[in-house]
């Protein structure tokens, strides 16, 4: 069998019982702010981030989700040992940029934009994967060269959909939060185009439960292993 020249990939994100990963359809909400302020929410929420603390020292994340956190204005961090990927074309500004090298191991920046901020700083550190059109697997393949062997992915519903339907997930592992929230146009942890015939059923992801931890203040974590 030939070896995979990939990284092992975990998607790790919190959800709400209904599959919501923000609290509203727009970039106003989001679970990382609203969380806090709601009784029956926040009690538990800071388990999710203890559970954060302990993923793979590479870390996949968009763009859009960045700048929604405020990495395009915040001070410079202290160095950590994490490496970042970034997925984008629009959003991150030049400080947002040098936030992440400034933070990171290894910083990538995976883009389609090839007027990207990221071209205008030099930096160790810095690693840019451009791409006319975006690949995944070929962006994947790049990180494996750059050491990355481990990879938890953290990014929107519409990414994920991607590495969903191009088989690019190896493990999942959900916090569940004790909450509901609905509307069709919230972000879900699996978004992107919907299936149209039934030959693409075989883009399904068949997972099977690897364990199911009842944390405190209902939550729960559950934890996959993607086997086909």
């Amino acid at each position: 069998m030939q070896k995979q020249m990939r990284p092992i990939t975990t998607l790790f994100m919190i959800t709400s019982v209904d599959g919501k990963i923000s609290t509203g359809a727009t970039d106003n909400f989001d679970i990382d702010s609203d969380f806090p302020k709601i009784k029956g929410l926040r009690e538990g929420l800071h388990q999710y981030y203890e559970i954060e603390q302990t993923t793979d020292l590479w870390s996949f994340n968009t763009g859009r989700v960045q700048a929604k956190l405020g990495v395009n204005k915040r001070k410079m961090p202290t160095k950590t040992p994490v490496s970042f990927v970034v997925l984008d074309n629009t959003h991150l500004k030049e400080h947002g940029v040098k936030y992440f090298c400034a933070r990171s191991n290894k910083c990538v920046i995976i883009t389609t934009n090839r007027k990207h901020p990221a071209f205008n700083i030099k930096a160790d550190n810095l690693h840019i994967i451009y791409q006319k059109k975006l690949k995944l697997q070929d962006a994947l393949t790049q990180l494996y060269t750059l050491g990355c062997k481990r990879l938890t992915i953290q990014s929107g519903g519409t990414i994920n959909g991607l590495f969903l339907r191009d088989k690019l997930f190896d493990f999942i592992d959900i916090v569940v939060a004790p909450v509901l929230i609905g509307g069709k146009d919230t972000a879900t942890l699996i978004d992107g185009v919907a299936l149209k015939n039934k030959d693409s059923l075989s883009t399904l992801g068949i997972l099977k439960l690897q364990s199911c931890e009842i944390l405190k203040n209902s939550y729960l974590r559950l934890r996959y292993k993607v086997t086909r």
